[in-house]
């Protein structure tokens, strides 16, 4: 699954990458105002007066991703701050939790699904997933390890790695 013409290739590859995955998938209509949301937040973006240069979208309707690239304005804490408020609009707005580090998600049939670390093993025994199943890993920092590592055959992963350690 290609992601990389969803994302501007106009940003450094350093540029810094926020991933919130909601814990249910958004509808079209969810999607249209959350991404208009994004724009408008990504268009005022500031650090210290400074505008920073932007990009935020829902992705694969479960995921909303925020980047900035820093290139010309470093993002302060201030900014990471408003960004993560933004994220906590969406989730009252929505009745959605976009915190939960717990719920990890893979790519079955073409379609995010969600799965509480403990049900992995479970999940891997039954075969609904296989060691060849993309992982959102969603704990990619920058542009360029978005770009390669977001989506991980499973095996790949933090979590194959941690799984592969118990076995």
């Amino acid at each position: 699954m290609n992601m990389n013409n969803i994302f501007p290739a106009d940003f450094s590859p350093a540029s810094r990458v926020w991933i919130y995955q909601s814990n249910r998938p958004f509808n079209e209509q969810e999607i249209l105002e959350i991404n208009e949301q994004l724009h408008q937040f990504t268009a005022q973006w500031n650090a210290h007066g400074a505008p920073v240069k932007g990009w935020g979208q829902v992705v694969l309707n479960h995921v909303i991703i925020l980047i900035a690239d820093e290139s010309q304005t470093t993002v302060s804490g201030c900014s990471t701050d408003s960004s993560v408020r933004i994220i906590k609009s969406i989730e009252r707005q929505y009745g959605v939790n976009m915190f939960d580090r717990l719920l990890l998600g893979f790519i079955v049939k073409d379609k995010v699904q969600l799965l509480p670390m403990a049900q992995v093993p479970y999940a891997l025994e039954k075969g609904y997933i296989d060691e060849n199943t993309l992982y959102l890993n969603n704990t990619v920092l920058t542009k360029q390890e978005l770009d390669t590592q977001w989506l991980l055959p499973l095996k790949d992963s933090w979590v194959g790695k941690k799984l592969a350690a118990k076995a």
